[in-house]
């Protein structure tokens, strides 16, 4: 007879987390020593990617990423990008905090019959992101698993007036993004596409979406300059951009919405054309399909105008108070959208 019980899969990887939240607050010590380092940022912080502790006027700032094949690897990605991605994923969540990385401890779950060379390229893909962001390889651990599975946690310091929170966007403020999105969708379609149909792209430009997608990068430069241009809040984008913006909303202490353009979306050409090719919708792979790892943030409208000229960045809509996610579309049309992208632990 099939059990009525509730399984992680019928919830999914967000209520999965909510659920942990709202027991967690159950074991924080109420010990005078432990005060010091943990205050109401540090509670704010259990709903982010990182949490922090207060070390006098900065924040220690932890993160943890968990990845394992064949849901994080694919397999067109080699050990050395494996290794490399490892690194990148704790590193863009310290991005999403204003922090700046200091080192990352790298346990490593590897079935016993992995090539030592392939060992060999993964260990060099974690050091050679290690040294590209100029942080330490601070230790860890292994042991035998069925697939690879890599697990870090990366460290990082923030000055206490500069951290950045999924919280604190306020109506009027700008809500934009770094960099351009739907490359890491567009790489991996064309990783799964028949490559001889592929073959008709331009093969720079085919050559930089497949890097998206397997070589992403960590937003670390883009994230000091939010935060010393006073951006409001911020988030990476890994599981979608409006599963993003719903993050942001969800977090704020206030009712806000956000109202965003479809045309001001930032995309690279190619897009378009894989998704014809490959028959998929190119808006589904903007706004769902994440991986991304660039930066969602909300900021004044005048602090934004310094901001431009620093770096990449496109203002791509602004904050409401309507409590939900408006986009206009590219024939003006208003579209109410319910916050989704890709969710582990959760039945397709």
């Amino acid at each position: 007879m099939p059990s009525n019980k509730l399984k992680i899969s019928d919830i999914g990887e967000k209520r999965l987390i909510k659920r942990l939240l709202s027991q967690s607050q159950k074991s924080i010590p109420h010990s005078p020593f432990f005060k010091n380092f943990f205050n109401n940022n540090s509670l704010k912080s259990l709903e982010d990617d990182a949490a922090i502790l207060s070390m006098g006027d900065q924040y220690l700032v932890i993160t943890s990423d968990l990845l394992f094949q064949p849901s994080h690897f694919p397999p067109e990605m080699s050990p050395l990008e494996m290794g490399m991605k490892s690194v990148v994923v704790n590193l863009s969540d310290l991005a999403a905090m204003g922090a700046r990385p200091l080192g990352i401890i790298m346990s490593m779950g590897l079935p016993p019959d992995l090539p030592l060379e392939d060992f060999d390229l993964l260990v060099e893909g974690i050091l050679k992101t290690c040294e590209n962001y100029d942080i330490a390889l601070l230790g860890g651990d292994t042991n035998q698993t069925d697939e690879i599975t890599l697990c870090g946690t990366a460290l990082g310091m923030v000055d206490r007036e500069k951290l950045l929170m999924k919280s604190g966007a306020r109506e009027g403020d700008l809500v934009a993004v770094t960099g351009t999105l739907g490359s890491a969708a567009a790489g991996f379609e064309v990783l799964l596409s028949d490559e001889l149909v592929m073959d008709a792209l331009n093969l720079k430009e085919k050559d930089k979406i497949l890097k998206k997608a397997l070589q992403p990068i960590a937003r670390v430069e883009e994230s000091m300059k939010l935060s010393e241009n006073k951006a409001t809040s911020c988030t990476d984008i890994t599981d979608g951009l409006v599963s993003e913006m719903g993050e942001i909303i969800a977090a704020s202490d206030q009712k806000i919405g956000i109202r965003f353009y479809e045309d001001k979306i930032p995309t690279r050409p190619i897009l378009d054309v894989v998704a014809r090719i490959s028959g998929k919708n190119s808006q589904e792979m903007v706004l769902y399909y994440g991986e991304d790892f660039e930066l969602l943030f909300t900021i004044n409208p005048q602090d934004f105008s310094s901001l431009q000229g620093e770096i990449e960045v496109h203002a791509i809509g602004e904050v409401t108070s309507s409590g939900r996610i408006e986009m206009i579309d590219k024939d003006g049309k208003t579209n109410i959208l319910v916050p989704r992208g890709y969710e582990h632990l959760h039945k397709s």
